[in-house]
C-alpha cells in the first residue's frame, strides 16, 4: 500500500463545511477532499483512499492537491475555464447583415451568395455552415424559403395590374 502524503490542511472542518454549501458544484468533491484530508489529521490519507471516498480520479485527486499545496485554498477553487467563443462578427458587421437580409431590394438568393458578399465586404473568409448557423441563429433565417420577387419589378405597375385583373364572380 502506498504511503500517504500529509498535507496540512489550515481551515477547520466547520469553515469547510459552510463552504461546501455555498460553493459551485465543480468545487463540491474539491472541498470534500479537503474535508477528508483534515479529518485524518497527522497520519494523511492515501490517494487511493481519497479517490474511493470522493469519487474522483487519481489524476483529479493529485492535480487538487498539489494545487492546495502550492497556492492554498484560493488555488484549489479557480478554474481555467474560459466561456463561449468570442462572435465572428463584430456587432457593426453584425447590423449591417441584418439591413442586408431584412432589405427586400437585396440581390442574395442563398447563402453562397451571402458568403461570397461577407468576403468582399468584410474581408472575413467564413465556411458556409458557420455563416448559416450564424444567420439562423441571430436572424431566424431559413435554408428553404418561398422565391422572391424580382428585384426590379416595379411596384405601380402591379398595382395597376391588380386594379384592373376582372375576376369573374360566377362559376363557370
Amino acid at each position: 500500500m502506498a504511503k500517504a502524503l500529509i498535507i496540512p490542511v489550515k481551515e477547520d472542518i466547520a469553515t469547510l463545511r459552510k463552504l461546501l454549501k455555498s460553493s459551485l458544484p465543480l468545487f463540491v468533491p474539491r472541498i470534500r477532499m479537503l474535508i477528508e484530508m483534515k479529518k485524518e489529521g497527522e497520519q494523511g490519507i492515501s490517494k487511493r483512499e481519497l479517490m474511493s471516498r470522493i469519487g474522483a480520479s487519481s489524476q483529479a485527486i493529485h492535480n487538487w492537491r498539489t494545487s492546495y499545496k502550492t497556492g492554498g485554498l484560493k488555488a484549489l477553487l479557480s478554474h481555467n475555464r474560459k466561456g463561449f467563443k468570442p462572435s465572428v462578427f463584430t456587432k457593426e458587421e453584425h447590423d449591417k447583415l441584418y439591413a442586408l437580409l431584412h432589405d427586400p431590394q437585396n440581390n442574395i438568393t442563398g447563402f453562397v451568395e451571402l458568403r461570397e458578399w461577407v468576403l468582399e465586404e468584410f474581408k472575413k473568409d467564413i465556411k458556409y455552415n458557420t455563416l448559416l448557423k450564424y444567420c439562423v441563429s441571430n436572424f431566424g433565417a431559413k435554408t428553404k424559403v418561398a422565391r422572391k420577387s424580382h428585384i426590379n419589378k416595379d411596384g405601380e405597375q402591379v398595382e395597376a395590374f391588380k386594379k384592373t385583373l376582372v375576376v369573374s364572380a360566377e362559376k363557370p
